[in-house]
């Protein structure tokens, strides 16, 4: 990252991944703490809040979450979320293993389109309350996403709001914001909690922890 936290005041989390696996879920979840069970096609959009660094207000800095399609008929669309975005939540379900074929290509895409090799990606196996239909190893995905891609990896259900805090908290460490911001406009379920205490990300030349 080029920018200094200091210097920070906007930053977006992008989510991608194929058709299906619930990246709106996620994002409702967290935003708002609701949860449809009935899928609707999504082609991108945008949500923005405030965060106050810190207790004092003297700083804000605005969360921009971009929800993508899970559609490929969108290459350009895609190509210039990747290009605008400073980390990148790749969504797979635990019970499709076709979608974890779209993460790796999503990954190789992002490689190619920021000349990056150590983008901000969380990977995130979504669904876990389809476990009994899981067909995903997760000793397996954790051991080629953390040991082989040198990302951070989490297991989420956006149905029993299992680890959606923790997808964000990834995200916002990759990004390299401070670990405690407090929301400059409170509204239900839209803040990050002040507590927050991030697990160190694989890559420690990334850890930035402002307290």
């Amino acid at each position: 990252m080029s920018l200094e936290v200091k210097d920070k005041t906007r930053v977006r989390l992008v989510f991608l991944g194929a058709a299906g696996v619930g990246k709106t879920a996620l994002i409702r979840r967290f935003l708002q703490d609701t949860f449809e069970a009935k899928h609707r096609r999504t082609v991108e959009e945008l949500h923005s809040r405030e965060y106050e660094v810190g207790g004092g207000g003297s700083a804000k800095i605005t969360v921009e979450i971009l929800d993508t399609s899970g559609s490929y008929s969108f290459p350009a669309m895609r190509k210039l979320s990747i290009q605008s975005s400073d980390a990148f939540a790749l969504v797979y379900a635990v019970d499709d293993p076709p979608s974890l074929e779209a993460v790796k290509s999503l990954r190789d895409e992002i490689l190619e389109v920021r000349a990056d090799k150590s983008p901000a990606i969380v990977v995130v196996g979504n669904k876990t309350d389809r476990e009994a239909e899981r067909s995903v190893s997760h000793k397996e995905t954790l051991a080629t996403v953390e040991l082989d891609w040198n990302h951070s990896y989490v297991e989420a259900s956006a149905k029993q709001n299992t680890n959606v805090v923790e997808v964000f908290r990834e995200l916002l460490q990759q990004a390299h914001l401070p670990s405690r911001l407090s929301p400059a406009f409170r509204r239900r379920r839209e803040t990050i909690p002040k507590d927050s205490s991030f697990r160190p990300p694989m890559n420690k030349t990334n850890s930035c922890v402002v307290s």
